[in-house]
């Protein structure tokens, strides 16, 4: 069931005059892989990774989510070639407080050095003289939000805010606390935790920031490394003409105003198959039954 929608509307992020299609596009899958180093090196067709940038924007998309950690390097280098000169209402969001270590792991950068160095880095790397929103992500847990806190790295972005190198700047992978902890230090515009169909942690956080504006941007929205699997998620997608990836990421669209998606791909045809998501219409009795898939979890 297809109908237009424009990329599924826009959103206007929380105190600012930013506003983005709330179908956005995630640049990690950019990145290539050297055996069991994840998200590390070129991707195997450069070109290709271009094109999917060039039509995502030509499509409509202009949010896209990165980080300079990706390859290291590569998906900024990339985004730069394929697309600078940027478009005037593209926005580039991008994360810092990770390093990467030679064997491919994911280490804390909390410092104020290293964030000022990482900061540097995506400026060089995008080619811009001021990043558009920075997210500072939580690495107490790698894997999920952990508590700890964030005041000393939000502080070292808060200066380089004032600065000019960053205009606007969000969270990563943290807990209802440490957004309350950092919004007491500066505004925050955007939170960007694990979140899908299957994994509703955060649904009383979605519901949250919604009420004060603050837009929730779900990673791994479909399921990231390990895709989502649901033999009664493909029924309901095929009987609506649709495949399960697209059902799942209209079912966050529906879910609250305030989601704003980035599902990545280096596919021209996963990409198409994506943004099309954005025109899926769900029957109200078909959404609850999506919604009995995934049980809500304890919130961290």
């Amino acid at each position: 069931m297809l109908q237009q929608t424009e990329l599924a509307g826009s959103y206007t992020l929380a105190g600012t005059a930013v506003s983005v299609n709330r179908m956005g596009y995630g640049a990690m899958q950019l990145a290539g892989r050297d055996g069991d180093k994840l998200v590390w090196g070129p991707p195997r067709d450069v070109d290709e990774a271009m094109a999917v940038l060039q039509e995502a924007v030509a499509s409509g998309v202009n949010h896209i989510d990165t980080a300079d950690f990706y390859g290291p390097h590569v998906t900024n280098q990339i985004i730069r070639k394929a697309l600078s000169p940027y478009p005037g209402d593209l926005v580039i969001v991008t994360k810092v407080s990770t390093r990467r270590g030679d064997d491919g792991s994911w280490i804390p950068a909390f410092s104020r050095e290293e964030l000022t160095a990482q900061v540097h880095d995506n400026l060089r790397n995008l080619g811009v003289d001021a990043l558009d929103v920075v997210n500072l992500r939580s690495m107490f847990s790698i894997h999920e939000p952990a508590e700890g806190s964030m005041e000393a790295p939000l502080t070292v972005l808060a200066e380089l805010q004032q600065k000019g190198l960053i205009r606007h700047i969000g969270l990563s992978n943290v807990t209802s606390a440490q957004i309350a902890e950092a919004r007491r230090i500066v505004p925050i515009v955007c939170v960007q935790n694990h979140y899908n169909l299957v994994h509703r942690a955060d649904d009383a956080l979605i519901d949250d920031l919604a009420r004060d504006g603050v837009a929730y941007v779900p990673f791994f929205p479909l399921g990231g490394f390990t895709p989502l699997q649901s033999a009664e998620l493909s029924d309901i997608a095929a009987k609506l003409g649709a495949t399960a990836m697209q059902l799942a990421l209209a079912w966050l669209l529906e879910r609250s105003r305030n989601i704003l998606l980035i599902p990545g791909t280096s596919s021209l045809a996963h990409l198409r198959e994506n943004l099309q998501a954005a025109q899926l219409q769900i029957p109200s009795e078909v959404l609850a039954n999506l919604n009995s898939i995934g049980k809500p979890e304890k919130e961290f």
